[in-house]
């Protein structure tokens, strides 16, 4: 076997937990993917016939997300490594798909912090039926959206483009959130991040756990993008929304804090997902070394060869280790250093790319080709780096928590 296992210390359910993960990711989520990707119209992606609800479907009845989230009472570092490698199991099966199930339970964890009655009943206690996203992207603000430790961050110039303003008993929400939120069409609950009043800069904001059944709720068309297609993105438009105050789980007080824990939680997710994604390019480079013959022997016999994909294995083990110990460090040392998060982000993600281009290089001519899955996760590997923070603001970001 050319990839050993180096997981230490696992019990035997802690085994049976990845060896269930690897084979919904080799089974559901890699075939389901490319059949996905293949698709033209982003739209066929969410149809009410598209094998996209399989996926959904077997990741909840498996309760993948239970699995690799920490219980009440539990070792946070024990439950973290497991956390690891489900993470990277699914990266490793399809990137786009990891993402959107990532995220499809997000508003979760805020419905659980709420104490609301109505939020914990219909969102958490229900089961999963509910498909959650992460809604913090607009139009004319990305990665400045989660740089919260950047000059533009309190400044009242700065406008957002989706606003919350109280009005009695209840929020009215207005604006547009860009069509780059994961899950964006397809959500039926968002994890609202906007501005309170929208005159005192980013850091005046707050995040609401929003039905989007509502009244002034509205989509545009899926993203049709180059890579992770069969992550559906989308944006959300909100045209006088009201939701009552007690659905606005983070007030302005806390909220560059909640953007920096859920940054730190969001780019170490990143991490473990696109290590696995590099993996999974080394893997099909090998594999294609093994069977495809030129000059009279497979072509993993010449030196050349052999010299490129070390090189690549070195890089591979590199990622997987640096994402292992920021999600365990940050877990062992409550709430986590954004920092490294943001170095495994970066790092893992420009590892998966370049790891990807080379296994292409590996194929010659037919990793040109849609025969071949290497062109995929090439393309997936490429969104990773602008995707939850683009690498080089995320880096700017990190940098200042080096300086304090």
């Amino acid at each position: 076997m050319a990839l050993l296992s180096y997981d230490v210390g696992l019990s035997d359910q802690d085994v049976e937990i990845r060896d269930t993960v690897h084979r919904f990711a080799a089974e559901v989520m890699r075939p389901i993917g490319q059949a996905l990707d293949k698709l033209d119209d982003p739209a066929d992606v969410i149809a009410p016939d598209s094998p996209l609800w399989e996926v959904f479907e077997k990741y909840r009845q498996l309760g993948i997300s239970e699995a690799s989230s920490p219980e009440p009472g539990t070792d946070p570092v024990a439950s973290a490594l497991i956390g690891a490698i489900v993470n990277e199991e699914m990266g490793w099966g399809d990137s786009g798909l990891a993402v959107s199930l990532g995220v499809s339970g997000f508003h979760r964890f805020f419905a659980t912090m709420s104490g609301n009655a109505e939020l914990t009943d219909r969102y958490v206690n229900a089961g999963e039926k509910e498909i959650g996203c992460w809604s913090i992207t607009e139009p004319d603000h990305g990665s400045d959206s989660l740089a919260f430790n950047q000059p533009h961050w309190s400044d009242g110039a700065v406008r957002a483009n989706m606003i919350a303003k109280l009005d009695g008993g209840d929020y009215v929400i207005n604006g547009q959130k860009a069509a780059w939120v994961s899950n964006g069409t397809i959500a039926t609950v968002a994890a609202l991040f906007c501005t309170i009043d929208g005159d005192r800069g980013f850091e005046h904001g707050g995040v609401a756990v929003v039905p989007l059944d509502l009244p002034g709720v509205s989509r545009g068309k899926p993203l049709d993008k180059i890579g992770q297609r069969a992550l559906n993105q989308g944006e959300m438009l909100f045209d006088d929304v009201r939701i009552p105050a007690s659905f606005m789980i983070i007030p302005a007080e806390f909220y560059s804090f909640t953007v920096e824990s859920v940054l730190t939680l969001a780019n170490s997710f990143m991490g473990a997902c696109f290590s696995g994604t590099a993996r999974a390019a080394l893997e099909m480079a090998i594999d294609y070394a093994k069977e495809r013959v030129q000059g009279g022997v497979p072509i993993y016999q010449h030196q050349s060869v052999q010299s490129r994909i070390f090189k690549m294995f070195a890089r591979v083990e590199a990622a997987r280790g640096l994402a292992r110990r920021a999600i365990l460090g940050n877990a062992a040392n409550p709430p986590g250093n954004v920092q490294y998060s943001i170095a495994s982000k970066t790092f893992c993600t420009q590892t998966a790319f370049d790891v990807a281009s080379d296994a292409l290089q590996i194929f010659g001519g037919n990793g040109l080709t849609k025969e071949y899955p290497i062109e995929k996760v090439m393309r997936d590997a490429r969104a990773s780096m602008i995707e939850d923070g683009c690498n080089e603001l995320l880096g700017i970001v990190g940098a200042g928590h080096l300086f304090d």
